[in-house]
Parts: C-alpha cells; structure tokens; sequence
C-alpha cells in the first residue's frame, strides 16, 4: 500500500536503521539522540507495542527519531500520566496515543497541537469512519489524527448458544441483555463484562443507556452547565441490567473488580462456557492459543440490546494521536503523526494485533480479509458505525468519575434509586458542590 498522504518533495525520507532502533530501544527523554538528531517521545498504551514499535522505527526520518515511552495499561491513568506532564508545559511530549473520550479535555486545555490545512485534511478525510472522525473534533478544529477504532461484541460458544435456544437471535443481532442473562444462568454458563470501578465500567453503562435510547448527559459544549439525562427511563433501563447480572448466578466470581482480560479464561475449560462482552483483541487472543476445535466453537454477535425491540449501541472506543502543544518541534511531530496512523499502520494493527481500522478502504486489503472470517469484519465495521460514543466533554474526567463512583460495586445498583443519585451527584461535581 503507497503512502496516501502525497508528502510533497520538502518532506524528509523515512528510513529503517540500526540508529532508529536504539534510540527505539533506549526509550530516553532526551530531545536528541546520540548522533545529534532530535528525538521526538511517542507516549504509548500497551497494545500492540511491537506494532507501535515497528512504527516508530519506519516512521523516523533523516531529521529526527522517534522513541516509544510506554504508559500504563488503564486509560484513567493513561490519561493522570499524560495530564501531569502536559499541565507541566513538558516540552518533551511530542506524540501520544489518546483515549478518544480524552482529545476533547485536552484540546479545550490547550495541551494539543491543532492540525492545519493539508494535514488535517489528510487525517480525516471521507475514508476515516465517522465516529472515529467526530472523536477527533473540538470547536470545529482537528486535534487528533485516528489510529485505530475498537468495539465491543457479544462473543460465546456457539454450543452454548444452541443449547441455550439463543443461537437465532444472537445471529440475528435482536438478543437482549435479559435474554444473554438468563441463557447463561439456565445452562450453568457466565457472562463476562467489565465492572471494576475504572473507564471500562463507564463504557458499559453509557452503552446500556444509550440502547435504551438516552444519554448520561447532553449538551456538553455548555461545560459545568450540561444537561444531566441519566436520570430517565433510560438510565433506569440499563440500571436493571447491571441489577439483574449483579443478582444472578450468571455473574462471575469477580464481578466487581473485572476487567478486559479477567473473563477470557471462562470461554473454555470445564464447562459450557461463557456469554462475553468485550473488544476486537479478543479473536487474535483465542486464535493459536486454544485448540482448533474450541476455536472453530467460537462465535460472536452484535452487543446485546438494553430493551428488546430498540438497536443496540456498540462501545467505540480506539485511539486517536495527539501532538503536544509544547513540544519543540510541532510541525514535525504532526507529520510523524501522520505516518503512524496512515492506511498501512492501520492495516498492521488490525493484522497483528487485532486493533481494528478507522479507515474503511483497509477493510477492503486482502491482507487482512485473509485474517479474519468476513462475517467478524462485517459486525466490527458495522458497530463501530452504529455505535455510540461517549460524552465529548471538556469535563468528561469528572462526569465518568461521577458515573463510576454511584453505580459502583454493580451489586448495589437499583433502578429505583442509582440513576437519580449518580445525576445529583454528577450536578454537584461539574458545579464544584461535590468532590470525586
């Protein structure tokens, strides 16, 4: 695949070498490399680091290098890291991989670069996914280029499902929550999502509420002043969701502190198995790591419906580049972000490490038509499509806090009380009554 973004003859030639790969492996902070040359910090989250890596290294240019940084594995203190060093004016963050819930704290805190002109053209152009490119969108300027989108799907073993008498309208895409509970309870399965008291546990619930057909809060250019809607038929619809799992003994063992990688080990071993809720990765995770016969088992539908006969709204999640707003070499660093999420990364991602597309035309590439079944490409474009994001807010740190504070542990959630109690709660942080 050629290089799309047409850089123009000033552009510097990208180059591999033993020289990039040090300066890759020595992960300084440093703003030169041993031979005089710039370094540009590229900070990172753990997936795909190899992939990352490699980027890094073919991205380097005559003019300068890039050296990963890597950040820890939760995107709340992805974000705590990046926050400090940024609010520190650190001229030394260069790049870094966001959350896309985060672009739109960063840029109203002046903390990223805008992308102008041609390149911000070239980052969302009509080939970038619409929900990967409104994620990169604030006060109608681009401040982020897309990397890759991620969503959730309802992965289990189809011979759960056809024991369960669910095999149809998991295919169909019309299965709910209550239904995927109940299945899984009648048939000594689980289900496995995410309700640690973290980012993830916000995605679940803005997922529920919004397959209800509501929102947590809207209007959020408003600030502090947003309209808080959580406290609706909606919120009370995904609250008795969290309610019926927390009740039943479809719940895993460890409900409370569960995370991404907690629920994997339930798919297979003794027993049925499992009904799980969870991103792309999960199709590279099983694949050469079970034996062909559990893998061959291995289905996987749209997320589930909040109520029955509304469309659900897939987690979109992904990571979007930023270009800090000190760093000493701003025009550079926004074409180095260009390289790291052209057509070929995104294919490298989606191939290696199962880290989906935000270009449609690299859904098209043979290379990774060849790696996944056509059925699990089409639902992964599909939901990232159909989905729903979460709230774009200058102050979106403190309304998923607030959110993760009232429905946490999920076994204390009530319809009747927790959407009322998380919307007070939320007023009062964003209007500075109340403390997270």
């Amino acid at each position: 695949m050629g290089d799309p973004r047409g850089r123009g003859a000033g552009s510097a030639v990208r180059r591999v070498g033993i020289g990039a790969a040090l300066v890759l492996a020595a992960g300084t902070l440093s703003a030169c490399s041993s031979d005089g040359k710039p370094t540009l910090n590229w900070y990172i989250n753990p997936d795909g680091q190899a992939t990352l890596t490699s980027l890094a290294e073919r991205c380097s240019t005559d003019d300068y290098d890039i050296a990963i940084q890597l950040l820890p594995t939760g995107a709340t203190d992805q974000r705590t890291q990046l926050a400090r060093r940024l609010a520190a004016n650190d001229s030394s963050t260069d790049l870094m991989s966001l959350d896309p819930v985060f672009v739109a704290e960063f840029a109203n805190a002046g903390w990223l670069a805008e992308f102008e002109g041609e390149a911000a053209e070239a980052v969302v152009d009509d080939d970038v996914l619409s929900g990967p490119a409104d994620t990169v969108q604030w006060d109608d300027k681009i401040y982020a280029a897309p990397q890759w989108a991620n969503t959730q799907v309802l992965w289990y073993r189809q011979s759960l499902a056809e024991q369960a008498g669910i095999a149809d309208a998991l295919e169909e895409g019309t299965a709910t929550w209550s239904q995927v509970i109940d299945a899984a309870a009648e048939n000594g399965a689980t289900v496995g999502v995410q309700a640690d008291r973290y980012e993830a546990y916000m995605v679940w619930i803005n997922s529920l509420v919004q397959g209800a057909g509501g929102d947590i809060v809207s209007d959020t250019e408003a600030g502090v002043d947003a309209q808080v809607d959580i406290d609706s038929d909606a919120g009370r619809a995904a609250a008795a969701v969290v309610q019926q799992l927390a009740s039943s003994p479809a719940a895993q063992s460890d409900l409370s502190v569960s995370r991404e990688g907690t629920s994997l080990g339930a798919m297979y071993g003794d027993g049925p198995g499992e009904f799980m809720t969870n991103w792309t990765f999960v199709y590279k995770n099983y694949e050469g790591t079970v034996s062909e016969e559990e893998f061959a088992d291995l289905a996987w539908a749209r997320y589930p419906r909040t109520v029955e006969g509304e469309e659900s709204a897939p987690p979109v999640g992904g990571i979007d580049i930023g270009v800090g707003a000190f760093s000493e070499h701003p025009d550079w660093a926004i074409e180095a972000a260009q390289c790291v999420t052209d057509p070929e990364a995104q294919l490298q991602l989606a191939v290696n490490d199962g880290l989906m597309p935000a270009r449609a035309s690299v859904y098209e590439e043979q290379e990774l038509v060849d790696a996944y079944d056509a059925g699990l490409l089409d639902l992964y474009r599909e939901s990232i499509e159909a989905g729903g994001t979460r709230p774009k807010s200058a102050f979106y740190n403190q309304i998923s806090g607030s959110v993760q504070s009232t429905w946490h542990p999920p076994a204390s959630v009530d319809p009747d009380t927790t959407p009322r109690e998380s919307a007070e709660f939320i007023r009062d942080v964003l209007q500075g009554k109340a403390l997270l």
